[in-house]
């Protein structure tokens, strides 16, 4: 009896060590899966505030760098030397001097848009360029539609003929042929003197000047910074000394952008001060 009470109690003993052995590994797993969780919980916090943090940081230094800097778009007709003009691949001139040092200024890049003269002030006052420079007058018409900045440049409208033709001055311009670059001032001028039926348009100052060397027309009317670049480039013409207006350049910008007007006002203030003005212009059109 006693053995069998002994292998009892043995048997007893056993399975509650089985019991408590069980029980803890239980325990084990349960605290070890419940560490896991918590870690891949910690890490993903820290992922997920790590993204925001880059992503705050990310859209901080876009602002940063809006604030700072961006582009201007310059709606311009590269076709009046020496204003602008290609040169090969590359689109140069005083008005794009002027523009980049303009640029400068304010820490932003220019992007050049070469269009249709014509086309400038559209472009403009739709949003498609920021501003517009191509040796351009100001104009109670050209007011109606834009804003202009301050004038960084004079200019007059002249007269080119054939050599030893009998167009010497205004007057001898009535009753011919007069040629012009589409929507300039030399077009709304000559429009004047003789009429719209005289006036023959072209979208280029040069096919102007090579319609004038065929016979075609009998005169041009233009300004007399490109009209002395076309005189040079071509023989058997001549600019006659009558200036037939005295106008200002200015830069055209959308109607009521008080504040991309008083930066660009800015700017040409310092650079008039400073002599980039006067230096740009000298480069191209060296004093005579």
């Amino acid at each position: 009896m006693k053995k069998k009470a002994l292998a009892l109690a043995l048997a007893a003993c056993m399975a509650a060590s089985l019991a408590a052995c069980s029980g803890s590994s239980s325990e084990t797993t349960a605290a070890a899966t419940d560490a896991e969780t918590t870690a891949a919980e910690t890490t993903a916090e820290e992922t997920t505030a790590g993204e925001e943090t880059e992503a705050e940081e990310t859209t901080a230094e876009a602002a940063e760098t809006e604030a700072a800097g961006g582009t201007l778009v310059m709606a311009t007709n590269a076709e009046f030397e020496p204003w602008e003009y290609h040169d090969g691949d590359a689109i140069v001139g005083i008005d794009v001097e002027i523009a980049q040092a303009i640029g400068e200024k304010l820490g932003m890049d220019v992007e050049i848009e070469d269009m249709a003269f014509d086309s400038i002030i559209p472009a403009v006052t739709s949003g498609k360029a920021d501003f517009g420079a191509a040796g351009m007058t100001v104009t109670e018409d050209r007011l109606q539609s834009v804003d202009f900045t301050d004038t960084y440049a004079d200019a007059s409208q002249v007269i080119i003929v054939k050599e030893g033709s009998d167009i010497t001055g205004s007057a001898d311009l009535v009753g011919k042929k007069i040629g012009v670059q589409l929507g300039t001032t030399g077009d709304l001028l000559s429009t004047d003197l003789v009429g719209d039926e005289n006036v023959e348009r072209y979208n280029k100052g040069f096919e102007a000047v090579q319609a004038l060397l065929q016979d075609k027309i009998d005169a041009v009317v233009i300004d007399s910074a490109p009209a002395k670049a076309f005189v040079s480039q071509s023989e058997g013409l001549v600019i006659l000394d009558e200036a037939l207006s005295q106008e200002e350049y200015a830069i055209a910008v959308k109607k009521g952008n008080t504040e991309l007007l008083d930066k660009i006002n800015a700017a040409l203030a310092e650079l008039k001060e400073d002599g980039t003005i006067d230096e740009i212009i000298n480069k191209y059109i060296p004093a005579e």
